[in-house]
């Protein structure tokens, strides 16, 4: 993998926290982003009835988000320009470590292979816009316990996590911006 990891953001938190809707306003600002793996794997494996889905099979979904992260790092690495991520790698340590699953080699080599800028922003749970749907069906309780857990898991791999502020969308982005050094 490339060494220019320094143009990679990660935003990550647990569900319902706001990720997805400002990854899309940093992408009304020109800024290039990724789809989050979790909730495109569960679309696709709902449609064709496919065996991994967190709730059947957790070990199987992991190993999905794994090659999804992988690839959508090696797409942002064949373009230029900084790159927004809807999680990243370490999320992944942090899902299995909450589902009680052992952390295998090759996801912890993952981790140190994907590198990303050292600040990763970490949105906190946020009960206000907190919402199930098919695709997510864990509760805000559930919610708060995965923000822990991949809080947990990057401050592992030794990235310095920030806090977004819950405000507004253009508060979000603009502190987003501001932070990363490219507003």
């Amino acid at each position: 993998m490339p060494n220019d990891h320094q143009r990679f953001f990660v935003l990550t938190g647990g569900p319902g926290s706001g990720k997805s809707t400002l990854i899309a306003a940093l992408g009304d600002a020109g800024f290039a982003g990724s789809t989050e793996a979790g909730r495109a794997i569960i679309k696709d494996q709902v449609l064709i009835g496919g065996p991994a889905l967190p709730w059947e099979n957790p070990a199987l979904f992991s190993e999905m988000m794994l090659s999804w992260e992988m690839r959508s790092y090696g797409i942002a690495a064949r373009n230029e320009g900084n790159h927004f991520f809807d999680r990243g790698v370490p999320d992944i340590i942090g899902y299995m470590r909450l589902s009680g699953l052992e952390v295998p080699a090759h996801v912890q080599t993952a981790a140190r292979r994907c590198l990303y800028n050292r600040k990763v922003f970490l949105l906190p749970p946020w009960p206000e816009i907190f919402a199930q749907d098919s695709e997510r069906k864990q509760t805000l309780e559930e919610a708060k316990r995965t923000f822990d857990a991949v809080a947990q898991a990057y401050a592992d791999c030794d990235y310095e996590l920030i806090e977004v502020p819950r405000a507004d969308i253009e508060e979000r982005r603009r502190f987003v911006l501001e932070t990363a050094g490219l507003a």
